[in-house]
């Protein structure tokens, strides 16, 4: 995994999956995010529907805990732990055994609904499980955020190095750290970003 600490600061902001166009880098990176306004709803819905028909499609069953677990994740753009997945359905429905979380949390793997961020030990809701693609993702240190990317380029570009080396890639998975725009706009006011 490649981690990179570019700066720290506290401020809330939500984050929303990134895939590139094939467009030249260097856009403005506040297009990548949601502007004030996101209907957070829609984006849960949309999700949902996705999930819905990818599990129809493929045969495999959504049951209501994994339908609630899936939920949960996407409840906000923020990466969010087993744990606290835990905290919220005991909430809801009493007690719930931890291997029944992970074994939601599995089955939404498998199937490409979420993905882990390893660096914290947490989930968030994929925008494009509907293809198979390796996770590269942008984590905010200000706020907690995590925005997807989705660059072949990325992939391409470590599966040629790894074949160099002979070297067989089984998973990948990139985590950048940094902050995101609203964080970074925030640390440049209180005059702390480089």
């Amino acid at each position: 995994m490649l981690y990179y600490n570019l700066a720290y600061a506290k401020r809330t902001c939500s984050v929303k999956r990134i895939e590139h166009t094939g467009e030249p880098m260097g856009q403005d990176p506040n297009n990548e995010f949601p502007k004030a306004g996101h209907n957070h709803r829609t984006c849960v819905d949309d999700a949902l529907r996705k999930a819905e028909d990818l599990c129809a499609l493929r045969g495999a069953r959504l049951t209501k805990l994994r339908r609630r677990v899936f939920e949960l994740v996407w409840s906000s753009h923020a990466p969010v732990g087993a744990y606290e997945l835990l905290r919220r359905l005991g909430q809801e429905r009493g007690g719930v055994a931890p291997p029944t979380v992970y074994r939601a949390l599995d089955f939404l793997r498998e199937h490409g609904l979420i993905h882990r961020i390893e660096r914290l030990n947490a989930f968030v809701g994929c925008g494009r499980p509907d293809r198979d693609h390796a996770g590269q993702f942008l984590i905010c240190s200000g706020c907690g955020a995590a925005a997807e990317v989705d660059d072949p380029r990325v992939d391409a570009a470590i599966e040629r190095r790894a074949g160099e080396m002979g070297f067989a890639v089984r998973h990948k998975t990139i985590e950048i750290e940094g902050l995101c725009p609203p964080c970074r706009h925030h640390d440049q006011e209180r005059g702390h970003a480089q």
